[in-house]
């Protein structure tokens, strides 16, 4: 016992990661920053086709405009999910996460489908965080993002409530 009486045991397992190395705030903000630049470049391509076409011609600019607009709108909705269900050594990466050699493991070590990548990416991040941050504007968002800097296994709240880690691929 030491000095003064007081003896706290150690426990015999100490919750925690033992997985891979956590990737840090830095990879996953760069990572998330090159998939924007690569979701961003056909809205550019797509903003400026449009501009054209309607400016030359009324007739069915705005429809053809319409359903290119609604085709991107489920590309994007799809980038995530689709990129991160691929098996083997790109499972849980979307291009950025490939790009700085990073990926989404879930904690029961499966690998990421397309169910829990849509979990994850749509219902998670996009409606609920979404949602959030409509009632109080830009906060949750913020919070969300941010979250990994001061939890001590590097997780975003939208990682916590679908179990998952990003780690060094």
């Amino acid at each position: 016992m030491p000095p003064g009486g007081w003896y706290q045991p150690i426990p015999d397992s100490q919750p925690g990661w033992y997985g891979k190395p956590l990737a840090s705030w830095g990879t996953r903000f760069a990572a998330w920053l090159i998939d924007v630049l690569i979701l961003a470049v056909p809205v550019i391509v797509f903003t400026i086709g449009i501009v054209a076409v309607a400016t030359t011609s009324n007739t069915g600019a705005w429809v053809s405009g319409g359903l290119a607009f609604f085709a991107y709108l489920v590309a994007l909705l799809l980038y995530a999910p689709l990129l991160m269900m691929r098996e083997g050594e790109h499972n849980g990466q979307t291009f950025g996460k490939q790009a700085l050699d990073i990926r989404v493991v879930r904690d029961n070590g499966d690998s990421m489908g397309f169910g829990w990548a849509c979990l994850r990416e749509l219902v998670v991040k996009g409606l609920l965080v979404g949602f959030a941050s409509s009632i109080i504007p830009f906060l949750p968002w913020l919070l969300d993002n941010l979250w990994p800097l001061w939890d001590s296994e590097n997780r975003a709240v939208h990682d916590m409530i679908v179990s998952t880690h990003v780690v060094q691929a």
